[in-house]
């Protein structure tokens, strides 16, 4: 690791924990290159990391909500509608990062299990509205809780403290990734 790398390693590990990211207006920090191709290993990647965690997460999940017939493509649209993150076909496709084919598929799936249902929009006949079924609404309201145990049992062992740090980097890293994306999206135009 080199030098600089190090300091701010250091620096990082005892630093007091913030619940908020810094304002915006602060310096950056100068660029780390935390990695490098003549030593790099894969499975020490943050990237890798956080697949495995999501895999895991996701895995824990689904095999609680087995009951349900409910596999994880099918639970998160559910409990989007549920929770009001969507209430149209390209609001789901958006919230949960689909194509509008495999949204249409997922929704012929959950609309033929009962829990979904579709309606043309009456003022916009181009819009889909979305609604969760009296048996929808039944399953989805069993998902919230399903979720907090799942993640609360993957943060055993943390202080409030180290959770709330741990969403702060993790903010940190989305914040990168959205804005290299904006950057990349831009270029392209």
């Amino acid at each position: 690791m080199a030098t600089s790398a190090k300091k701010s390693h250091a620096r990082s590990r005892t630093a007091p924990a913030r619940a908020h990211p810094a304002p915006a207006a602060a310096a950056a920090p100068a660029a780390v290159a935390f990695y490098q191709p003549d030593n790099l290993r894969t499975e020490e990647s943050v990237g890798y990391l956080m697949r495995r965690i999501m895999g895991a997460v996701s895995m824990a999940i689904e095999h609680e909500l087995e009951p349900t017939g409910l596999t994880n493509a099918q639970w998160v649209p559910l409990v989007k509608l549920y929770m009001g993150s969507a209430s149209t076909v390209a609001e789901l496709a958006r919230e949960c990062m689909m194509d509008a084919g495999g949204t249409t598929r997922l929704l012929d799936r959950l609309e033929a299990k009962g829990l979904v249902r579709r309606t043309r929009s009456s003022e916009d006949r181009r819009v889909v509205n979305l609604e969760l079924t009296e048996e929808g609404r039944a399953v989805a309201k069993t998902i919230p809780a399903v979720i907090c145990g799942v993640q609360n049992d993957h943060m055993r062992g943390f202080t409030l403290e180290e959770w709330q740090q741990l969403k702060v980097l993790l903010r940190r890293v989305l914040a990168n990734a959205l804005e290299i994306q904006a950057e990349r999206e831009g270029k392209q135009q």
